[in-house]
């Protein structure tokens, strides 16, 4: 098994994440170096984990660092112009979620992978961390028989501090985008049409919405109808996945099937995958993918279908129509 030296931009908050993932496995991953335009952040995190080489600026990062891979943990707002002198110099790329708030410039992201030959792939770890793939599993053995409805609900309150008060794009971009890209994942299917409704709650600070009701039709014919609240004082994070045959209620760590005539499930499953081994596998299957040269699961071109699902929500809410995929 190839150990590869990777090097993080952007020593934010999520980056403890990647790294609190990688460090678990040494034979596999060596994180050599680490960059940031603030000093203090970059040192922190530098001192924590034990990582010597430390960058001020990303062309210093490129020139001298001599990683394989680069991860980047900036501000959505910035990847693009992270991604794209990344790709330039000859580096695959594993970003955070979403790899871009808009779909115009995820398709330029895409394009410039391809452009030059050197993969990208996105930090979708809620793929294994809520029970999605598990649940997919679960559909495909048709447990449950044709799929006709998903609700999926998460309501929490959250105020987020920093860059994501100013951005026009806020609950759907920092949650949404998992939920959707789950739900494509367990359905096996692509949005054909989206129809979304936003609305922004003096209860918490923020430039954009706080609150998102939208419903999207899949090519399968099933109907995804999804509700995000930031500014909900009950919490609550479920999905209900509705079949012909039972339907499965799942929550974080728990996946319960219910059959009609009996009152409790007839058949539970657990998911214990935390975030940060789910992000660590999540690179892991960058690397298959370099090392196989098979497209990665997570590769962007995979998640554009989710960003298409995202910016959809986003037309369709300003707009007041449905927005055809």
């Amino acid at each position: 098994m190839k150990t590869y030296k990777v090097g993080i931009v952007g020593a934010g908050g999520v980056s403890e994440l990647h790294l609190e993932g990688y460090k678990e496995h040494p034979e596999r991953v060596q994180v050599t170096a680490l960059c940031d335009l603030n000093p203090e952040m970059l040192t922190m995190r530098a001192d924590k984990y034990g990582i010597a080489d430390r960058y001020s600026s990303l062309e210093d990062f490129i020139a001298n660092s001599g990683v394989d891979v680069a991860v980047v943990c900036t501000p959505s707002p910035l990847r693009k112009k992270i991604i794209e002198p990344l790709l330039a110099a000859g580096l695959p790329v594993f970003v955070e979620k979403p790899f871009s708030d808009t779909l115009a410039e995820a398709e330029q992201i895409v394009a410039l992978s391809e452009q030059h030959a050197r993969p990208v792939s996105v930090n979708q770890n809620f793929r294994q961390h809520f029970p999605f793939e598990v649940t997919r599993e679960i559909v495909a053995e048709g447990t449950i028989g044709k799929v006709t409805s998903v609700l999926f609900t998460n309501l929490f309150f959250r105020q987020d501090t920093g860059w994501r008060l100013d951005c026009e794009r806020h609950a759907l971009s920092v949650m949404g985008i998992h939920w959707f890209d789950g739900v494509r994942l367990l359905l096996g299917s692509q949005a054909v049409s989206v129809h979304g409704h936003n609305r922004s709650s003096a209860a918490v600070d923020c430039k954009g919405e706080t609150d998102a009701t939208v419903q999207v039709t899949f090519a399968n014919d099933t109907v995804l109808t999804y509700v995000q609240s930031f500014s909900s004082i009950f919490n609550r994070t479920e999905m209900i996945v509705i079949g012909e045959e039972g339907t499965l209620h799942v929550e974080h760590g728990t996946v319960n099937l219910l059959k009609r005539g009996e009152q409790n499930p007839v058949q539970s499953w657990k998911n214990t995958i935390s975030r940060e081994t789910a992000t660590y596998g999540g690179l892991n299957q960058l690397l298959t993918a370099l090392e196989t040269g098979e497209p990665a699961p997570n590769s962007a071109q995979d998640n554009l279908q989710t960003i298409k699902m995202l910016d959809a929500a986003y037309v369709s809410a300003s707009e007041g129509r449905i927005v055809q995929l």
